[in-house]
């Protein structure tokens, strides 16, 4: 890794801050122009709006992450134009459309410290919410290859959570398994985000793909991190219960991990994994200990240490000075940092 390692905590806030402020007017304007309906659970869904559609002062749109990506990389690249306000903002409508389906899905009925979409206005609501969302992300990009380029990572995140969802149902699962859905699933659209920026920005082909492969390595990162939170986060932090997928019984990396381990802690969780009537909250709070005790928390941490260091690696492989990339590494770094 490079030795430029400034203050990353206050550049990728710096980067952030800065990314929330450039690209909201774009997503206001954009979700502003649906139909009545859409528009009402679509700024709902932001934190725009109460359920009635009446403004909220101080809305919760979201940390800004994806668009920071994009600035960051295209700053990479050479360009900071305002034409990236569009392309940033076309990534981060794909992510809501994505997060909104995938709280139906989930049954998850808290998003960002609010009721989820679909417990206020119903599952077909927040479906349709969704697929508007992701229509208006295609009318931000002017440019064929970028549209094309953003196709094709909606194209692998949905097969991601497809994969997801047919993994729900299977007992056979390894972390090889879960790997391959978690590039898909979280690290398609980090892969678009600096790919999108890069090319927008008029980097090369090269630039462009070593963008595309840091990316990946975020995302895979970045979801074994989430993994992490969702079990042994701050909910304060995290927006939605702890411990939601554990009651759920659902594969995370933390799990698989704990259930390839040999002693009581990972029978424990095999114990639950395999039993069919609702958990109890003591139940939920033994598993987590369980997957502690195996050593699978720790086996996570080093797994998404290893995929940031791979996205560092890729980086590096770019050429540019260490300064034009500090953003990039800076916003990996803390979305890492945040489990530990």
């Amino acid at each position: 890794m490079s030795q430029y390692r400034p203050n990353f905590d206050s550049l990728a806030e710096e980067m952030q801050s800065q990314a929330r402020r450039r690209v909201f007017p774009a997503l206001r304007s954009q979700v502003h122009s649906l139909p009545p309906e859409q528009r009402r659970w679509a700024t709902f869904h932001f934190g725009w709006s109460d359920a009635e559609g009446n403004p909220v002062a101080g809305g919760l749109a979201g940390k800004g992450l994806r668009p920071a990506l994009v600035y960051a990389a295209a700053l990479a690249a050479g360009e900071t134009s305002d034409r990236l306000d569009q392309v940033a903002a076309a990534v981060e409508l794909v992510h809501n459309f994505c997060i909104v389906h995938d709280d139906v899905i989930d049954q998850d009925q808290q998003r960002r410290g609010r009721p989820a979409v679909w417990t206020q206005f119903g599952a077909s609501a927040a479906l349709l919410c969704g697929d508007s969302l992701l229509a208006l992300a295609l009318t931000c990009l002017d440019d064929g290859a970028l549209v094309g380029r953003l196709c094709g990572a909606v194209q692998d995140l949905i097969r991601g959570e497809a994969l997801d969802v047919a993994y729900e149902t299977r007992r056979d699962l390894s972390t090889e398994d879960y790997l391959l859905m978690a590039e898909l699933k979280t690290g398609a659209l980090m892969s678009a985000a600096c790919s999108l920026g890069a090319a927008a920005a008029g980097g090369s082909p090269e630039l462009v793909a070593r963008m595309d492969r840091f990316g990946r390595c975020l995302g895979l990162a970045f979801q074994i991190t989430d993994d992490l939170l969702g079990i042994f986060g701050d909910p304060a932090i995290v927006g939605k219960p702890v411990g939601a997928d554990l009651r759920r019984r659902k594969w995370t990396y933390p799990v698989l991990a704990a259930w390839s381990c040999s002693g009581p802690a990972a029978e424990s969780l095999q114990d639950l994994y395999r039993s069919t009537g609702p958990p109890s909250d003591e139940q939920v709070a033994e598993c987590a200990r369980a997957i502690e005790q195996a050593g699978a928390g720790d086996v996570s941490r080093t797994v998404a240490l290893v995929a940031l260091a791979d996205a560092e690696g890729h980086l590096e492989d770019c050429g540019l000075d260490p300064q034009q990339t500090a953003p990039l590494r800076a916003i990996g770094a803390t979305m890492v940092d945040r489990a530990w």
